[in-house]
C-alpha cells in the first residue's frame, strides 16, 4: 500500500507560482503511478496531471497545459506539482493519487487511482 501527504498548498496570486509536494510511504513508490486531481467547490474532481512510475511520461488536462508541471523524486518517494501562472479558476482542493496497481501506464480516469491523499487547498487570488 501507499499511503500519501500532501503540502505547500494556500493563498497565490493569478501569474504568480506554488509548488506543491506529495509525500509517499512506502517502498514500492516507485514502482506507482501517481497522479493529481482537484476538486473545486460545488465541482466535480477532476483530472489535472498524471506521470509514469519511472517519470519519463507526463499527461496534463488541456486547462494547465503549459502551465503546470508534475515531476517525481522517487529517491525521495515525493511527487512535485509546480504551478506557474495560476489563474483564479484553479482555485481548488489538490489531492494526490497512486494508482491501483504497480507498473501500471498513466490514466485520467480516477477509478484506476486506489490510493488518495488528504488533499491540499490551493487559493489564488485575481
Amino acid at each position: 500500500q501507499v499511503q500519501l501527504v500532501e503540502s505547500g498548498g494556500g493563498l497565490v496570486q493569478a501569474g504568480g507560482s506554488l509548488t506543491l509536494s506529495c509525500a509517499a510511504s512506502g517502498r514500492t513508490f516507485s514502482t506507482y503511478v501517481i497522479a493529481w486531481f482537484r476538486q473545486a467547490p460545488g465541482k466535480e474532481r477532476d483530472f489535472v496531471t498524471t506521470i509514469s512510475w519511472t517519470g519519463g511520461n507526463t499527461y496534463y488536462a488541456d486547462s494547465v497545459k503549459c502551465r503546470f508541471t508534475i515531476t517525481r523524486d522517487n529517491t525521495k518517494n515525493t511527487l512535485y506539482l509546480q504551478m506557474n501562472s495560476p489563474k483564479p479558476e484553479d482555485t481548488a482542493v489538490y489531492y494526490c493519487a497512486a494508482a491501483a496497481s504497480r507498473y501500471g501506464s498513466p490514466s485520467n480516469r480516477e477509478y484506476e487511482y486506489a490510493y488518495w491523499g488528504q488533499g491540499t487547498q490551493v487559493t489564488v487570488s485575481s
